[in-house]
């Protein structure tokens, strides 16, 4: 995912702290991963000090953010190399993983024959990508080669000064004779999350303690105060596949984890504007096509899914029983200073970061919280609710459009939240917001004893992630029909609530 290349109105990362989190390391006992993904470092590329620490996951520069003017012509295959550098981080990772053993014994391993490699072969598709990019008329970043560079973020990872290496979790003995640090097998997670320290209990969370998602209020009590909500159901059809067609067309797997999918239903990292315009609907106003994603849940339970072996699944260390929410809330909403004007079509928006956890926390963007507890939300932790309350996930869209184009080449620059006034600077146009609210009252609460997680839930990601909170994220294209786009921003524009 890119990042807003503009000034975050409003940032999550001044709520947000990234604390320590257990992971278990095959072959090498349990151990701790401590690490501080910090919002304010040069491109997100988060600063790691390694002493020859046992290395628990693998960050590298993510060069979609960075390209920011891909001519149209080159974008296709450009996403293609951006997918590949996936891939390969992912097949590091897994290296990493496998060979704890190898590392323990030789304190260059994981630099000789697991980031080496690397570097060369994302040297290589750093080098198509330039090559793309030129031949399509456009100039690429000079010297594209400097991003090929991953490193190892160690065990204990050092501080930068503000408190974000302490080992805030634990992690000692506690007499039980077991590291409590929680890194346990949760249904065959164990290589790479969720942990203990991943979880909250939703009751110790202070009210208002933290911004919701941005925008969230956006209408207030001025400008535009209407809504319009639109009822696509809940995936009742089990419509989920791993591509990604905003950031990966063109890709099989590209997303590397699963989606679930509401409203259209021709979502395939090969559909076309036409095959989306075109395709079923699953909205109960046939005049909304649009496209709603976001990665599953899973329970760590100890089944599997019918993917366990499978790209998105399993193989890309995704496992565990998906729940489909129980409730979808679609809603669009206006803008606090001003009317709004209609979303093109084929408008793509992202809200939140896949890669928050290496990223750093400038575009994490949605929230975790229970029913009956929605004034405390979090980000960087998934909730545990008491009895009778069932864990939401909230998102809020972009709401500022340059008024020209429907994606941009790191999809974020055409959009952008808006100021903390309610304006939307740089002559961008206010558009109407949605906000996803989905509710899951099929997972059970988990329990965390002597600290370690039992039957924890997690959201899907890239492995590298580790299945932090802080990589959830929500995807829509716009899909409405020209008369019925008319009809939400009329009914925004005038104060109703339509649907």
């Amino acid at each position: 995912m890119g990042r807003n290349t503009r000034k975050r109105r409003m940032p999550l990362a001044t709520k947000v702290t990234a604390g320590a989190a257990a992971l278990a390391l095959g072959g090498g006992g349990l151990v701790w991963a401590n690490f501080y993904a910090s919002a304010h470092e040069d491109g997100g590329h988060n600063r790691t000090k390694s002493r020859g620490a046992q290395v628990a996951t693998i960050n590298c520069p993510d060069v979609g953010q960075k390209l920011t003017k891909v001519p149209r012509k080159a974008r296709r295959g450009v996403a293609k190399e951006l997918a590949l550098l996936d891939r390969q981080i992912t097949d590091a990772y897994t290296r990493l993983a496998e060979t704890r053993q190898a590392q323990a014994g030789d304190a260059n391993y994981v630099d000789n024959a697991i980031l080496g490699p690397l570097k060369s072969k994302r040297t290589a598709t750093l080098d198509r990508i330039g090559i793309n990019i030129n031949r399509a008329g456009g100039t690429a970043p000079r010297d594209l080669g400097r991003f090929a560079r991953c490193q190892g973020v160690p065990v204990d990872q050092p501080g930068d000064g503000d408190g974000g290496g302490q080992n805030q979790g634990g992690g000692q003995d506690d007499g039980s004779g077991q590291d409590n640090g929680g890194g346990q097998d949760n249904g065959g997670q164990a290589q790479n999350g969720p942990v203990a320290d991943d979880f909250i209990n939703i009751e110790d969370v202070q009210p208002n303690s933290r911004n919701l998602p941005n925008g969230l209020a956006a209408n207030g009590d001025g400008g535009s105060t209407g809504s319009f909500t639109t009822e696509c159901g809940t995936n009742e059809n089990a419509l989920r596949n791993s591509d990604n067609v905003i950031v990966a067309p063109g890709v099989s797997n590209g997303a590397q984890h699963q989606h679930d999918y509401v409203g259209n239903q021709a979502n395939t990292a090969f559909a076309s504007d036409e095959d989306l315009a075109n395709g079923e609907t699953t909205c109960r106003n046939q005049g909304d096509r649009s496209t709603y994603f976001w990665p599953v849940l899973r329970i760590q339970d100890g089944t599997q899914d019918i993917d366990q072996g499978r790209p998105g699944g399993g193989q890309d260390g995704n496992v565990g029983k998906i729940v489909a929410p129980t409730a979808a809330e679609l809603r669009f909403v206006g803008n606090r200073t001003s009317d709004v004007v209609a979303m093109p079509r084929a408008l793509r928006i992202i809200t939140g970061d896949a890669k928050a956890f290496t990223n750093g926390l400038n575009n994490a963007n949605t929230a975790w919280s229970c029913t009956g507890f929605e004034d405390r939300q979090v980000t960087d932790k998934y909730p545990i609710c008491p009895e009778g309350s069932s864990v939401v996930r909230t998102s809020a869209f972009q709401s500022c459009w340059d008024g020209q184009n429907i994606d941009s080449a790191n999809h974020r620059t055409h959009v952008d939240f808006v100021e903390a006034d309610g304006t939307c600077s740089n002559g961008f146009q206010a558009i109407p917001q949605l906000q996803v609210r989905l509710v899951y009252d099929n997972i059970p609460a988990p329990r965390i004893e002597n600290g370690q997680v039992v039957n924890p839930f997690a959201v899907d990601s890239f492995p590298e992630q580790l299945h932090k909170p802080i990589t959830d994220h929500n995807d829509f294209i716009n899909f409405f029909d020209e008369d019925l786009m008319n009809q939400m921003v009329e009914c925004i524009n005038s104060g109703q609530d339509c649907q």
